[in-house]
């Protein structure tokens, strides 16, 4: 079954820097950065006072008050993403049968914030436990997949993926290796979050990951920078539609590209950490390549985890050139993060998003807020700092890693490839 061939037929974005596929991807060509002062709640007490919230985003836009009062954000999001995907992939879904269309969705969290306002408001009570009778259902990470399938009647394969910030390239690989074995001819896979919250944000200061760079919000992630001082949290959504080849021919489908492999890997070293010489981060890529049966020397393009960390940024940056060799040096490496910020479990769609539109348009989104060269990442390698570069991108791999030492690696190619 692994001659089932695998493409990406639809996508959607909901993202700090555009609500759309279109916003979000002139935003990441344009060096949007997404960053500013906490909107949701007072953050006078906070060490960090700024996040990637998404713009204009207004739940009423899309669903009614019952419906709002259902779905914690993390599920809003991935259903307003699927929503575009579906739509973009341009499924007759009154001509398929939807016992082959199946749903994978990754959430590092799930919600959160209804966690949190639940607690809190059970505290301003006199003890008696009163709980809103869709407190369970709303924080479950696995309910996004669930409503995306109620929604659109998918009865195919049906469940979530948790593996912290890798949670969504998780998804993909899963929802690939499901078509390849016969499993489903189409599946949703991708990944929502909504972490900015007073438990969010009091809890990654505990851990002294956020930066507090709260003067300048904009230039606070700044990849491999060295006055980098940790990830700015970002929420959203994306959603990809992957399809069987044959079945996407036979019906017209537009394909962006072919997602041909997916690597995973465990650090087995620390809770939140990576290996200091990137040895689980060089086990992912090395798995990946193996998987799509790629080259390194193929490879145009890394979208990788680069989330503005002292310790991630220099052990990604030694398991690229470990992997890649002298061919390092003529890739093009970017970390999106630096403008959508970091988007936990939805990272790695939003960034396969980025990936598949770089081979579609022929151009690389910057790195931007680069101002000062570490002297522990090598300065040779083309970081993509600053501004957009077009080039020709007919292979591009994407890095996600999250606490708990969990590697995610996704390769795309170009569709004649």
């Amino acid at each position: 079954m692994r001659s089932r061939r695998v493409v990406i037929t639809g996508m959607g974005a909901l993202t700090p820097i555009g609500n759309t596929l279109s916003d979000y991807w002139n935003g990441l060509i344009n060096g949007k950065s997404g960053a500013a002062p906490i909107t949701y709640f007072d953050t006078s007490k906070f060490k960090t006072q700024f996040a990637c919230e998404l713009k204009g985003f207004d739940p009423l836009d899309y669903f009614d008050r019952k419906d709002v009062r259902k779905y914690d954000r993390f599920t809003q999001y991935a259903l307003v993403s699927t929503d575009e995907a579906v739509i973009d992939s341009g499924i007759d879904l009154e001509k398929e049968n939807k016992d082959q269309i199946g749903v994978i969705w990754g959430s590092g969290i799930g919600g959160l914030e209804t966690f949190q306002n639940e607690v809190i408001e059970f505290q301003k009570g006199d003890g008696t436990p009163r709980f809103n009778p869709f407190f369970i259902p709303k924080f479950i990470p696995d309910i996004a997949s669930g409503m995306i399938s109620i929604k659109y009647g998918f009865t195919g394969p049906n469940f979530a993926t948790v593996s912290a910030c890798a949670s969504s390239s998780n998804a993909i690989i899963d929802a690939l290796n499901y078509i390849r074995l016969g499993y489903a001819d189409i599946m949703i896979a991708g990944g929502s979050e909504a972490g900015i919250t007073i438990a969010g944000i009091g809890g990654f200061n505990a851990l002294h990951a956020l930066s507090k760079r709260n003067d300048d919000p904009s230039k606070a992630s700044r990849p491999f920078d060295k006055d980098r001082d940790g990830f700015v949290l970002g929420e959203g959504a994306g959603s990809l539609v992957l399809e069987e080849y044959e079945h996407a021919i036979a019906r017209g489908a537009n394909i962006y590209a072919n997602l041909s492999g997916g690597g995973l890997s465990a650090d087995a070293y620390h809770i939140t950490a990576p290996h200091p010489e990137g040895l689980g981060a060089i086990k992912v890529m090395r798995n990946c390549l193996k998987d799509s049966n790629t080259n390194t020397q193929d490879v145009d393009l890394i979208n990788v985890h680069g989330t503005s960390t002292t310790l991630g940024d220099i052990a990604e940056v030694k398991a690229v050139k470990e992997v890649f060799g002298e061919h390092a040096y003529g890739i093009n490496i970017n970390s999106t993060k630096s403008m959508t910020g970091h988007l936990l479990g939805a990272a790695g769609a939003i960034e396969a998003i980025a990936c598949i539109m770089s081979i579609k348009e022929g151009v690389v989104p910057p790195t931007i807020n680069h101002q000062n060269d570490d002297e522990n990442i090598d300065s040779k390698l083309n970081f993509t700092f600053g501004k957009f570069q077009k080039r020709e991108v007919n292979v591009a791999m994407s890095n996600t890693f999250g606490f708990g030492g969990h590697n995610a690696c996704l390769l795309f190619k170009k569709l004649n490839l």
